[in-house]
């Protein structure tokens, strides 16, 4: 019986916590044993779960990427006993996801995994893994990190230290080398990690993200309702094109903004109802198959999990040129929009509302059963592992 052992900052919890446990789960019905290690939030999970590190532990880590841009530099005692047990575990395969994120040491990790026999595989989720230290670029326009390396980072302030975070990737993942296999979520991602300084020499091998189509599924008649769904809101999720497209639609769709908090709700104009993140399932596929949209203005992003469980839930997808995020839809199940172009937003909208026969349930739900299936999805990183012990 072969070992994995996947690393996420949450486990079975978030978009990024789901997809290892959706791999965990499938790694075990075609014979594995699954662990997987976490720095923080979890639910019940059918592997078996490796904590790394306290809270105090993860604030004191994130004070140090504030003050000295040390993001993945902390946690060394958590990241200690974690080796420790992974000795002890003597993994196949170990399946990096998102390491950053205050929880963990990576170049100490790094030096575990250039000392094993295991087999590596590194999941993009977002681009920290080949920059200085941003989780996107795209939004600023830099490509420092694909052509000299990261240094004056433009997203940074006073204290950067981009250039030493970069040459720390670039030393540790040429340790590794061709025992390293990168999987990007998105053909875009996938584009720009080819072209990273870091990983231009690696093996890729794209496997984009899949869904529970058991789960969400539609459950509720169509209303005028224009959902958005994000995890957080920052600025880049588009939260003001939402505030700027209700003063131009009309004011007989409703929208509904979910996982704001409570001083983001508080804020929102007249016309917008906000409601905090939810863990219930059921309910958020309530909201999914109720809407005439998702609509998902985000100026950074990689893959949104969130356009595949609207297609799921039978609902077409109004999203920017941005990412990957335009992946998941086809002519027949949503409408891409340039960035920052509000009025497009709205026309795509109503157009979705007044196109009888065009972008319906079937056809979003088609889509979905096709490309997005999460058995499927992560029955590839299965036989991704087994191919890498025929080489």
């Amino acid at each position: 019986m072969k070992t994995l052992v996947q690393l996420n900052a949450t486990a079975n919890w978030g978009s990024t916590g789901k997809i290892a446990e959706g791999i965990g789960r499938q790694a075990m019905t075609r014979g594995w044993k699954s662990y997987i290690a976490y720095g923080r939030m979890m639910n019940p999970s059918a592997s078996q779960l490796i904590r790394v590190g306290t809270y105090a532990g993860n604030v004191m880590h994130y004070i140090r990427d504030r003050v000295l841009d040390g993001e993945g530099l902390g946690s060394r005692r958590s990241t200690q006993k974690l080796i420790a047990r992974l000795r002890e575990i003597d993994p196949d395969v170990v399946h990096l996801h998102n390491i950053h994120d205050h929880w963990l040491n990576y170049p100490l990790l790094f030096d575990y995994l250039a000392s094993s026999s295991a087999k590596v595989v590194w999941t993009f989720h977002d681009c920290w893994a080949f920059t200085g230290h941003c989780y996107h670029f795209e939004h600023i326009g830099c490509d420092r990190w694909s052509k000299e390396g990261c240094h004056d980072c433009p997203q940074k302030g006073a204290i950067d230290r981009s250039g030493r975070n970069f040459e720390i990737k670039r030393q540790m993942v040429d340790r590794l080398g061709r025992r390293l296999t990168i999987v990007p979520t998105s053909d875009w991602i996938n584009n720009k990690s080819r072209k990273s300084v870091i990983f231009k020499s690696s093996i890729h091998s794209v496997i984009k993200n899949g869904i529970d189509l058991s789960v969400f599924k539609r459950s509720a008649s169509k209303s005028k309702l224009v959902l958005g769904v994000s995890n957080v809101w920052p600025d880049y999720k588009g939260l003001q094109d939402f505030v700027a497209l209700r003063q131009i639609l009309p004011s007989d769709y409703r929208i509904l903004l979910i996982g704001l908090t409570d001083k983001q709700i508080a804020a929102l104009p007249e016309g917008i109802d906000g409601k905090p993140r939810t863990q219930s399932i059921e309910e958020l596929v309530g909201y999914y198959s109720s809407a005439l949209a998702f609509v998902n203005p985000t100026h950074c992003d990689t893959f949104p999990t969130v356009n595949l469980e609207a297609l799921a839930c039978g609902t077409p997808v109004v999203t920017y040129r941005t990412g990957g995020s335009p992946e998941a839809v086809d002519e027949n199940t949503g409408i891409v929009v340039e960035q920052n172009d509000i009025e497009g937003l709205r026309d795509a909208i109503i157009r979705i509302g007044s196109s009888p026969g065009c972008y319906t349930s079937e056809q979003c739900r088609a889509r979905a059963e096709k490309h997005f299936d999460r058995d499927k999805q992560f029955g590839l990183y299965i036989d991704l592992y087994e191919s890498l012990f025929e080489k």
